[in-house]
């Protein structure tokens, strides 16, 4: 047991912190609705509980028994052979299509908006020597599957090409606003993949914000691919960790890739136990987040759609894009506006609102709802984006 003294000096960096601080010379709370990320979300008491009581062992030698069952239940939940726990999902993504192209120089056909080709440092080609060929995605997150058609390079050995080995897709799609891609397109890419004998990967950060979209289980989705990688630290709340699920020797494969990239972690039952946590207990909840991200964007509609334009029907999880169309402000001074806490707004509302939400791309600004957003964040938020509506108007 530790000394009491080093108990009392640890006890409040286990606390999360309370997302209040003081206004500007007032003494009055302000509360920040961090809408940046799902990657913000801090570990509660019953997971914190969980990873301190985790039992462990040397995962290299597949001896930790927390791993082993987190593991266990992944390839329950996606109906496949066999899973891996690795440490991101950037990880996850990199081994998977380095599994599927097994040889330098191999191809995979993505998404133009999708996280492995945009967000993850081009590590297929830095890595792994793999050639991305860029498929458009739709507003909706699919693809034309006549263009992914023309971009397979099926004539090998022909030595002028690279070979097409695999066809990545994301589920839910981040940068078109979290879509959800629908299972009949999911089965026409499944049918053009067997005709040509091609692996599909789902990059699945964000799948059980599908799933429960859907209404369906994640194996009724990922009957039609080939592997997948989901994020236990986004929606689900762990502090860190990707589940990679695919076939026994493609996980075999992939045990051996993670080694190499520096993933192989001892004693991860502390960070497994978490991951256990997210799925017995935080799936469900994934629809409270995509009902205070639609109430928002109602709310968007019926009050500042004179500078910012959204599309309600786009809205189907956690995420939302925002248009700002006022030559007024940019995406970027909305962002900071809605950061910025002033006496004015403490005399006005009679509280702080510090909202935290990231511009993208072009005028596009992403708002993500995650457990740490309660529904009363969400009408905080509001407000707040009422009082910065008001002050541009008055401009």
């Amino acid at each position: 047991m530790l000394p009491a003294f080093l108990r009392r000096r640890l006890r409040p960096a286990l606390l999360p912190a309370f997302p209040q601080r003081q206004g500007p010379g007032s003494g009055r709370p302000v509360r920040t609705v961090d809408l940046r990320s799902d990657t913000v979300t801090r570990p509660g008491p019953a997971m914190r509980a969980a990873m301190a009581a985790a039992r462990v062992g040397d995962d290299v030698y597949g001896e930790d028994p927390t791993v082993n069952e987190l593991q266990r239940q992944a390839a329950e939940l996606f109906a496949m052979e066999d899973a891996l726990f690795v440490p991101t999902g950037t990880m996850g993504n990199l081994i998977s299509v380095m599994c599927h192209c097994q040889e330098r120089g191999a191809e995979l056909i993505v998404g133009d908006r999708a996280h492995i080709h945009l967000h993850e440092q081009g590590g297929v080609a830095q890595i792994a020597g793999i050639h991305s060929q860029i498929v458009k995605n739709l507003p909706d997150g699919t693809f034309d599957l006549d263009e992914v058609e023309s971009k397979i390079r099926h004539n090998f050995p022909d030595s002028h090409y690279p070979r097409t080995c695999v066809i990545c897709v994301e589920n839910t799609q981040n940068e078109t606003g979290g879509r959800v891609l629908p299972l009949s397109f999911l089965q026409e890419v499944r049918a053009l993949a067997d005709r040509y004998k091609l692996p599909i990967h789902m990059d699945g950060a964000r799948l059980m914000n599908a799933a429960v979209a859907l209404g369906v289980e994640a194996s009724e989705i990922l009957r039609l691919c080939d592997s997948v990688s989901v994020c236990l630290s986004k929606g689900l709340g762990a502090p860190a960790g990707t589940l990679v699920g695919g076939r026994k020797g493609f996980i075999e494969q992939a045990t051996r890739v993670r080694k190499v990239l520096g993933g192989a972690m001892r004693q991860a039952g502390v960070l497994a136990a978490a991951g256990l946590l997210s799925l017995s207990d935080m799936v469900d909840r994934l629809q409270d987040d995509h009902r205070n991200a639609r109430k928002f964007a109602q709310g968007v509609q019926t009050f500042a759609s004179s500078i910012c334009d959204i599309d309600i029907n786009a809205v189907e999880t956690n995420i939302l894009m925002l248009t700002v169309k006022d030559p007024r402000i940019s995406p970027k001074e909305l962002c900071d506006k809605m950061a910025e806490v002033t006496e004015e707004e403490l005399t006005v509302l009679g509280r702080g609102v510090q909202v935290l939400m990231h511009p993208v791309f072009g005028s596009k600004v992403r708002a993500v709802w995650h457990l740490d957003v309660s529904e009363e964040d969400t009408d905080l938020a509001l407000q707040k984006l009422q009082y910065v509506i008001e002050k541009v108007n008055q401009k």
